[in-house]
């Protein structure tokens, strides 16, 4: 396997992860080459998301794997965790979606503002993978604009009653509990944007996988409906305050994309180098061609780019000095470097790159989607100029 790999390090950063982070990617590295590599085309072919991998990465602490043990997690680093991201997503971003979602975008809300008896019940189930959640925020009309949201939870005698729709929402179908976030309607001075956990089980909520998808093939992704949903008091996530905390767990989402997006480069270039060589045409293989060395030049240089990016963020993040600003930067660069390394990389393919027996296609299909989703690739242009110039563009 490492002579697989060898010429991707162009920089050494091997000698910057600690000896758990090394092991942490190598376990997964191997099982994505296992367990997924064998099966992911055929599931992307059959547009299914193969849940049958799910106790397996649960095994392996894949989900949630930056929270704390005591509720039934791995508990490790941020850059470690940014390592499993990237080998799934060097299998396929509906993987690593699925892991991100799981981890960022449920368990994270739910440890950082539910309360104990929340974070008791729900983190080890998901932990575990006994139970699947899906994060609700972004709806029909309101994307990038969240805090424009129409979904509502009213106050009444015994709890909350809830209405509203969401949309391309990942694991939806699958979920067993939803995070869903709603404008509040109660009397004093906390409305505002709350989040809630409901249950898929409940009247009146329904999950329908959206229809038409050209990207993301092998993923969950549903929009969901809430009508009339009557929730319990000790659904609402008690310390959530307003639309700064979906926010934050979308940063955390980012963070992970950040690191994901350089597997399925990383997968394109390695694809794009072994096909060259082995290409013959004119006499010898295009590897000997200048505009395929320019190509595969290209795509290793911003590789160590992202790579270097993606590591730095890590050691910010862990020693908690990182700004949301510095997620945006490196979610914005990498995406687009991904996309850029997994087009071309199809090229060089020439006609057999679309076919999906090579991965090349389904990349750039699936990266097509993850530059716009948590935060379009213009959004995150917006967030950079702000900070650049104090001045808000949007």
């Amino acid at each position: 396997m490492a002579e697989k790999f060898q010429g991707v390090d162009f920089y050494d950063l091997e000698s910057l992860f600690s000896e758990e982070e090394r092991m942490v990617r190598d376990t997964i590295r191997e099982w994505v080459e296992e367990r997924v590599l064998p099966i992911i085309q055929d599931a992307y072919i059959r547009r299914r998301f193969p849940a049958e991998l799910i106790p397996e990465m649960a095994e392996l602490g894949m989900l949630g794997a930056n929270l704390p043990e005591e509720y039934g997690c791995a508990g490790l680093n941020n850059v470690a965790y940014g390592l499993i991201m990237q080998e799934l997503e060097r299998g396929d971003s509906g993987i690593r979606s699925f892991a991100s979602v799981q981890g960022a975008l449920v368990m994270y809300p739910i440890f950082t503002w539910g309360s104990e008896e929340q974070k008791r019940h729900w983190l080890p189930k998901l932990a575990s993978g006994e139970r699947i959640g899906c994060y609700g925020l972004t709806e029909p009309d309101y994307g990038s604009n969240p805090g424009g949201m129409i979904t509502t939870a009213r106050r009444t005698e015994n709890g909350w009653l809830l209405n509203g729709a969401k949309m391309w929402i990942t694991n939806g179908s699958m979920a067993d509990v939803a995070v869903v976030w709603a404008q509040t309607q109660e009397i004093g001075d906390r409305n505002g944007i709350r989040g809630f956990l409901v249950p898929a089980t409940t009247p009146g909520f329904t999950a329908r996988d959206q229809k038409g998808k050209l990207s993301l093939l092998a993923s969950d992704t549903s929009e969901l409906v809430l009508e009339d949903v009557e929730l319990p008091e000790d659904a609402l996530l008690p310390k959530t305050t307003g639309l700064r905390d979906p926010l934050m767990c979308l940063t955390q989402a980012r963070y992970g994309i950040a690191w994901g997006v350089m597997g399925a480069a990383m997968a394109c270039y390695h694809e794009a180098v072994s096909y060259a060589k082995e290409r013959v045409m004119f006499d010898g293989p295009i590897a000997g061609k200048q505009i395929q060395q320019v190509r595969l030049a290209d795509m290793l240089t911003r590789i160590t780019q992202g790579q270097l990016m993606a590591l730095q963020l890590g050691r910010l993040k862990d020693k908690g000095e990182y700004t949301p600003a510095q997620v945006s930067m490196a979610k914005r660069a990498n995406v687009d470097m991904a996309c850029d390394i997994a087009r071309e990389a199809r090229r060089l393919l020439g006609a057999n790159g679309i076919l999906v027996e090579y991965s090349a296609m389904r990349h750039m299909a699936n990266l097509e989607s993850v530059y716009t989703y948590e935060g379009t690739h213009d959004m995150h242009t917006l967030v950079l100029g702000q900070v650049i110039t104090g001045i808000s563009a949007f």
